[in-house]
């Protein structure tokens, strides 16, 4: 993970786990361009660190910052969402696809299906192709395999 910008000389408080936090921010791609998610020129996000309500990627960047604090990171791969894995591209039975959704047909390519995992857990995969004899599934997360740059402007830390 690199800082792409120098931090500012802000001396709130500090971003640690369990702050609450209120920001502006945004995800793109690094190398096409583009963003997955913008908050700036809209409400800004709140959240709190270390609960799961933003992408464990994300939120080690925010640790550290101070109120006030505006920043930007360009993350690899293997420190955003993980290379691509061809073995999370997987075909399930028809009639398995069937027994664990519900409203099998209405379902088209692109669409992110959640289904019942080995383990009796919820995983959530992109339905890439529906046939009568089968349900091929992507369960890379849809951001694997991208260079991601997030930037940051920290409003309010408590």
């Amino acid at each position: 993970m690199e800082s792409m910008s120098s931090a500012s000389h802000a001396l709130g408080p500090v971003v640690k786990a369990g702050s609450h936090l209120t920001l502006h921010y945004r995800v793109s791609l690094a190398d096409a361009g583009g963003d997955v998610i913008n908050t700036f020129g809209d409400r800004p996000a709140t959240f709190q660190v270390g609960v799961g309500q933003m992408a464990e990627a994300l939120e080690r960047c925010l640790l550290g910052l101070a109120e006030g604090e505006r920043r930007a990171f360009e993350l690899s791969p293997d420190e955003a969402f993980g290379e691509r894995n061809s073995d999370l591209v997987q075909k399930l039975a028809r009639e398995t696809f069937d027994a664990n959704v519900d409203g099998a047909d209405d379902y088209r390519a692109g669409d992110v299906i959640d289904i019942a995992g080995p383990d009796g857990g919820r995983i959530a995969g992109v339905l890439k192709e529906l046939t009568e004899r089968y349900a091929l599934f992507d369960f890379n997360h849809p951001l694997a395999g991208h260079r991601l740059r997030f930037e940051v402007h920290i409003l309010g830390v408590l």
